[in-house]
């Protein structure tokens, strides 16, 4: 067992926020966008499980590969999110677990144009959930949903 399992998965301090977002909304506000040239609150979800999934395969095949599959069908409501979500993070678990303490340090991800130890992708994955976060706080603030103080904290 390595420390990322024992100490970060389920990725407790990020990944819980996500589902406490998905309580808060209805299916009818995944249509919800920002003024402007702005996603959808449905697609920014959606956005981020594909990106999941995409960091999932770099540790499976040591390449970052942003050409993988996006939402599956499942997606297009707030419970087939949640769904989608936790079959991802169950499978993120799975496949951290099966690296080694050593492997975390020495296995490296070609990001094509530098390759980072496995420990520092999971650190860039967890980034890319704050951002995420930070997007999705927006949204939240201007559909004038609930933020629980977790959430204030966390991102501000």
């Amino acid at each position: 067992m390595n420390s990322l399992v024992t100490d970060e998965f389920p990725l407790r301090d990020t990944q819980k926020l996500r589902y406490e977002m998905l309580d808060a909304l209805s299916d009818a506000d995944l249509a919800y966008a920002l003024p402007g040239d702005n996603p959808t609150l449905g697609d920014l979800l959606r956005e981020m499980g594909w990106i999941e999934h995409c960091y999932i395969e770099s540790f499976r095949t040591l390449k970052m590969d942003w050409s993988c599959s996006g939402a599956p069908e499942l997606a297009a409501t707030v419970a087939g999110i949640r769904t989608w979500y936790g079959s991802l993070d169950d499978e993120f678990e799975a496949v951290i677990h099966g690296y080694s303490e050593a492997d975390l340090k020495d296995r490296t991800i070609d990001r094509g144009h530098w390759s980072p130890s496995a420990m520092v992708q999971f650190h860039i994955f967890r980034e890319a959930v704050l951002m995420f976060l930070a997007k999705a706080s927006v949204y939240l603030k201007a559909m004038r949903k609930h933020l629980s103080d977790e959430w204030r904290a966390a991102i501000g």
